[in-house]
């Protein structure tokens, strides 16, 4: 069991659901990434996805492009991100997974990118933008790092694509909920509790929602139909607002929820 895949475990053996923020790296700057962190850790979410500001993020919605652009008018890049987790790696105490574009990957180069991933404490990867024919290139290149390379299934994806992207993703699969990009949703489709019970027979390691999902009553709901959450541009916009005690409800919802709840 990766260190990623044994969190999740673990939260859920303490009768929780996973809850993993996104926060846009450098977002005010790289001075705001270790502050953010070790706050969030302070609350006892799961992991923490680092988002990484890139020109062209087709998986975005508005809230987390503005983000990336206000990082990226910071200067801030991949390179400076994981140099930045490395300076303070002995105080990060939860996973970290970076989600990124393949384009920085590839600049940055294969190799050099995973040893500066061991060295900020990084245990895992998304990239929205290689899709699973093309992705057994990640897993060779960082798996021997002990790096997760996680997929994300669409609510589109037929039986037979659902088993075998469950079969390649490591850590857990992170389950898209809406067809589109990231952002808050007031409403979800009526197949989700359907298509959540194929993904979790279909999977050996755990399912995580994503995408839309943006107050405590969503987190309950949809956290109940796998075994945990991923929060993006709610929790991006409260910390560019400074407003924590929306983040504080948020992850405090994922708390003592094993009970299945219905949409």
């Amino acid at each position: 069991m990766t260190t990623l895949q044994q969190a999740i475990e673990q939260a859920k053996a303490a009768g929780h659901k996973a809850f993993i923020p996104y926060i846009m790296a450098g977002d005010g700057g790289l001075e705001t990434i270790k502050p953010t962190i070790l706050k969030l850790q302070q609350l006892k979410v799961t992991a923490i996805e680092v988002g990484i500001p890139f020109t062209d993020p087709v998986a975005d919605g508005p809230t987390i492009e503005r983000a990336g652009e206000r990082a990226l008018a910071a200067g801030v890049t991949l390179r400076s991100v994981l140099q930045t987790l490395a300076s303070f790696r002995d105080e990060i105490t939860v996973p970290l997974v970076v989600m990124t574009y393949f384009n920085p990957v590839l600049a940055y180069g294969l190799k050099p990118f995973a040893q500066a991933c061991v060295a900020g404490g990084v245990k895992g990867l998304i990239v929205p933008d290689v899709p699973l024919e093309e992705s057994e290139l990640l897993r060779e290149a960082l798996n021997p790092y002990g790096i997760d390379v996680v997929q994300l299934v669409s609510l589109t994806s037929p039986p037979e694509r659902i088993a075998r992207i469950a079969a390649a993703s490591q850590g857990f699969v992170y389950a898209v909920t809406v067809n589109g990009i990231t952002g808050a949703r007031s409403r979800f489709a009526n197949n989700l509790e359907q298509h959540f019970a194929s993904l979790n027979q279909a999977s050996p390691i755990p399912v995580l929602a994503g995408f839309g999902i943006s107050t405590p009553e969503q987190v309950k709901k949809m956290g109940a139909l796998g075994d945990g959450v991923i929060v993006g541009s709610a929790i991006v916009t409260a910390l560019h607002e400074g407003d924590l005690a929306t983040v504080e409800a948020l992850v405090a919802a994922s708390k003592g929820m094993l009970e299945k709840s219905t949409l």
